[in-house]
């Protein structure tokens, strides 16, 4: 009998996990005005390769930190990803498509494994994970796992309109 009631509480306890888990997984998230989860209430910290300040959402990401490549005149969006990792392949493509929908918005996708040292800054623990940066570089939404296509709109209409 007391195996059975482990077993229940093992099942249930995986169950709620892996809901809250797929609830969560590749929704863009920003900073909550007012709630403490502004910059720095994201355990990140330490600054870029050009000297901006990377302490969570709404701080700067330059050229340098995204190994050279150019920010997008409008916006950027920056994907971290792993060799082994399937849904990379499919975000990459759904922020492809994206970045040529949108003119003036650059994809730039980041080996995570070749740049550990941004992805201990930036408090990346998963792939893919991605970010959406406005025209200058602040980070104004992120996502762990595979955002859907119309998420990554509505965050650029936010990081494109002042």
């Amino acid at each position: 009998m007391e195996g059975a009631l482990v077993a229940i509480a093992v099942l249930t306890a995986a169950t709620v996990f892996g809901v809250v888990r797929r609830r969560r997984d590749g929704v863009l998230r920003g900073p909550k005005v007012g709630s403490g989860e502004a910059a720095g209430a994201h355990g990140v910290s330490g600054t870029g390769v050009d000297g901006t300040s990377v302490n969570g959402m709404g701080d700067q990401l330059g050229a340098a930190d995204l190994g050279g490549e150019e920010l997008g005149e409008r916006a950027t969006l920056v994907q971290f990803s792993s060799a082994f990792c399937a849904p990379c392949r499919a975000t990459r493509r759904l922020l492809g498509e994206v970045a040529d929908m949108v003119e003036g918005v650059s994809h730039v996708e980041i080996d995570a494994e070749h740049h550990l040292e941004l992805v201990r800054r930036l408090n990346v623990i998963r792939t893919p994970t991605v970010l959406v940066l406005d025209g200058a570089g602040r980070i104004i939404r992120r996502a762990a796992g595979q955002p859907r296509k119309a998420d990554v709109i509505a965050a650029l209409g936010e990081a494109i309109t002042p």
